[in-house]
């Protein structure tokens, strides 16, 4: 049920991978299984008739849902990684070094793969249905396989201090409250904002574009997004200086 050492090293190209094949979703032609309708369109037309709006406030209302999914990724990755630090939250191999237990890791143990989740579920509002409910099965049961490998390495590394933090703080549920002792605050904010580009422009895609209610163009410019978070992180490295 691990993840194994090379999946954890390639986790963003096979994420990315899962969501090129959602919006594909290559069995619609080629099969003739489902209809090339995005989900934000079969949710706003779902909801007109069963008559809970009609479809003219339908779908601004599932583009404003959409948007608010997308606003929580962005909070969740960048204060996650505010707090642990970008050198190590896109570092290919696991890193353990002590317990971290402040900010968003006082009320869930895994921000960064929650946010992931809401990342791709605010994409999948532009995919097809089926593919949209392919990528919303196949991206949280691979980072659930990500947390696993993650919680034994980590266990095994940091022993007792670890497994006790296992039994304060839910791993994918955040809780309102927390009764960890409140952590040192971050030192890496603008870095974290750079290391986190990619849901930056997922919520400001989501944000702008659906407006224009092009699924396609939603598709190509979450691409792009991600294309300029590379970019960007080629020119503006992540991890800290060394002393």
């Amino acid at each position: 049920m691990r993840a194994s050492a090379l999946e954890f090293r390639l986790r963003v190209i096979i994420h990315v991978v899962l969501v090129i094949l959602g919006f594909w979703s290559p069995w619609i032609e080629y099969w003739n299984l489902g209809r090339r309708i995005s989900l934000l369109e079969w949710l706003a037309l779902e909801l007109s008739r069963l008559g809970v709006v009609s479809f003219a406030y339908a779908t601004p209302i599932v583009i404003i849902f959409a948007t608010l999914i997308a606003a929580l990724s962005v909070w969740l990755r960048v204060w996650g990684t505010a707090y642990l630090d970008p050198g190590i939250v896109h570092a290919a191999s696991m890193n353990a070094g002590r317990v971290m237990a402040s900010g968003p890791y006082r009320y869930v143990r895994n921000p960064l793969y929650l946010g992931v989740i809401f990342m791709v579920a605010a994409m999948a509002f532009a995919m097809p249905v089926s593919g949209a409910v392919l990528v919303l099965i196949l991206v949280p049961f691979f980072d659930l396989r990500l947390i696993l490998g993650e919680e034994k390495f980590l266990g095994n590394k940091l022993g007792a201090p670890y497994q006790a933090y296992l039994q304060s703080v839910p791993r994918l549920i955040p809780c309102l409250r927390s009764t960890l002792p409140i952590g040192p605050r971050p030192t890496h904010w603008l870095r974290a904002v750079l290391a986190e580009l990619t849901p930056i422009g997922v919520f400001l895609t989501t944000a702008i574009l659906w407006w224009r209610y092009d699924a396609t163009l939603l598709g190509r410019a979450y691409l792009i997004s991600f294309g300029l978070s590379l970019v960007a992180h080629a020119f503006f490295p992540t991890a800290p200086p060394a002393e």
